[in-house]
């Protein structure tokens, strides 16, 4: 089993951005978190990160034959990009949508997340700890599917 993690604009600067709401663990603690559940699940994982909506919307096609699902923190782009919703949706592949924070009680800007509507799941609020749950329900996702 092969996954991809894209993580979207400013989660680069996670631990300097506004640490009250995202956590002081830097982004290559969030690296390591991931590889460290995906190697105790035994799936092969690949991880990117962009501050540019076209590279993700690049790296989602890219993925189509060569990942067997999708975890994504869109960040910003949840709230704004139907590309990203459009890519998602044209690969077919299936993803789960994670966010740090819990945004249903944020601004009301984020209310509306255009890439969740093409994602079988959503975990938010959980901190890192989301993207665990993101990857080990997507594993399970696709154990199912893949059965006779």
């Amino acid at each position: 089993m092969k996954i991809l993690v894209i993580n979207g604009p400013n989660l680069n600067l996670l631990g300097l951005r506004e640490p009250d709401i995202y956590g002081k663990q830097d982004y290559k603690a969030l690296v390591e978190l991931v590889e460290n559940v995906c190697r105790e699940e035994g799936i092969s994982v690949e991880l990117f990160q962009s501050n540019h909506e076209g590279a993700i919307v690049d790296k989602i096609q890219s993925a189509y034959g060569v990942f067997d699902g999708i975890v994504i923190n869109p960040a910003a782009y949840t709230h704004t990009s139907v590309a990203i919703l459009d890519a998602l949706k044209a690969v077919t592949l299936p993803a789960v949508e994670v966010h740090i924070s819990d945004v249903s009680r944020r601004e009301s800007f984020r209310q509306v997340s255009y890439a969740g509507m093409a994602c079988i799941k959503t975990y938010m609020g959980h901190g890192f700890e989301g993207y665990a749950m993101a990857i080990r329900y997507l594993k399970a996702y696709l154990g199912k599917e893949n059965q006779p």
